[in-house]
């Protein structure tokens, strides 16, 4: 726990600094063996660029800068800091392929080891949509709304814990959302638009629930006796609107990716279809080729559409 009693104004979130030793450890680590990885990988560095950026970068800018400096003061930072470790630092983590990079960078028995593991039980069911939905949703109501919140300001150990929980419950969603790395299932893109629009409508609904509701940690911030900035009850408002408004907000690269991906999905199973028509149709036999030699057709089957005697759109188009 760093608590500082400087105000926060323009100017200290720019000088301000906080040194987070183990997130910093934990990002090096990270970033190191991607792009050790990545070297042996076929993934764009525009995908590169998003993970070092966007994933990695901006992790670090949430405990290193002015956001981590002042998490334990404000409680509008600490709901920043959530949707920034929740939301776009495992966008950015996921959008860089890391599982595609892994897997390419591994020889033979290292890829039938990851193969075999994305296969296995636990991985189908841990990346189900309603599970990883589940997290997502359910992770900050139990952070806000039970003493889990408090305890954080209380304590470091417990904080940098929940932090690297809160990236580690995102990157499984968008990971399994995305579908641009390999997943133990594929779900219909269709399905993932869905479940976004609920999403929106709970992450609303938490906001809703801790502008309206009693003050959270309330012992905690009244002991700071913070002279500046807003009341406590504003601060807590502020926090709930960062939580609803900028997490819609935030969400919407997603939703545009989502429905891009939907779009494509959607031109190539057209696409399919297409080449399955055309098949059918020349395999469609000739006028006369049936019946007997002298033109009799007492023993022909009936007539029947054409996609109806065909085994491969039979079954489609009925």
């Amino acid at each position: 726990m760093s608590v500082v009693h400087r105000p926060l104004t323009v100017e200290s979130a720019l000088t301000t600094g906080h040194l987070d030793v183990v997130t910093l450890g934990v990002c090096l680590v990270v970033l190191a063996a991607y792009w050790w990885a990545w070297r042996r990988a076929t993934v764009s560095a525009g995908r590169g660029a998003a993970f070092t950026v966007m994933g990695v970068g901006v992790w670090v800018i949430s405990t290193a800068g002015f956001v981590g400096a002042y998490a334990d003061v404000l409680f509008w930072v600490r709901a920043l800091q959530v949707v920034i470790l929740l939301l776009i630092v495992p966008f950015g983590l996921a959008a860089g392929m890391p599982l595609t990079v892994a897997r390419e960078a591994l020889g033979p028995r290292g890829r039938r080891r990851f193969d075999a593991a994305m296969a296995s039980t636990a991985a189908r069911v841990l990346t189900y949509p309603a599970v990883t939905s589940a997290g997502v949703l359910i992770t900050p109501w139990l952070f806000y709304l039970t003493g889990w919140y408090e305890a954080v300001l209380r304590g470091t150990a417990l904080d940098v814990v929940t932090r690297l929980l809160f990236v580690l419950v995102g990157f499984g969603y968008f990971w399994s959302r995305l579908q641009v790395d390999p997943v133990p299932r594929r779900f219909p893109q269709a399905l993932s638009l869905l479940i976004t629009l609920v999403e929106t409508i709970g992450d609303g609904l938490l906001g809703v629930v801790i502008w309206q509701g009693s003050d959270i940690a309330h012992g905690y911030y009244a002991a700071l006796d913070r002279t500046w900035g807003p009341s406590l009850r504003t601060d807590q408002i502020i926090g709930a609107g960062i939580l609803w408004v900028l997490g819609d907000v935030v969400g919407l690269p997603f939703l545009l990716t989502l429905m891009s991906r939907f779009r494509t999905e959607q031109t190539r199973r057209a696409d399919e279809i297409d080449a399955e028509i055309d098949a059918g149709i020349g395999k469609r036999p000739a006028a006369g080729a049936t019946g007997d030699s002298d033109g009799s057709a007492e023993d022909a089957a009936p007539p029947a559409l054409w996609w109806e005697t065909d085994a491969t759109l039979r079954d489609r188009f009925r």
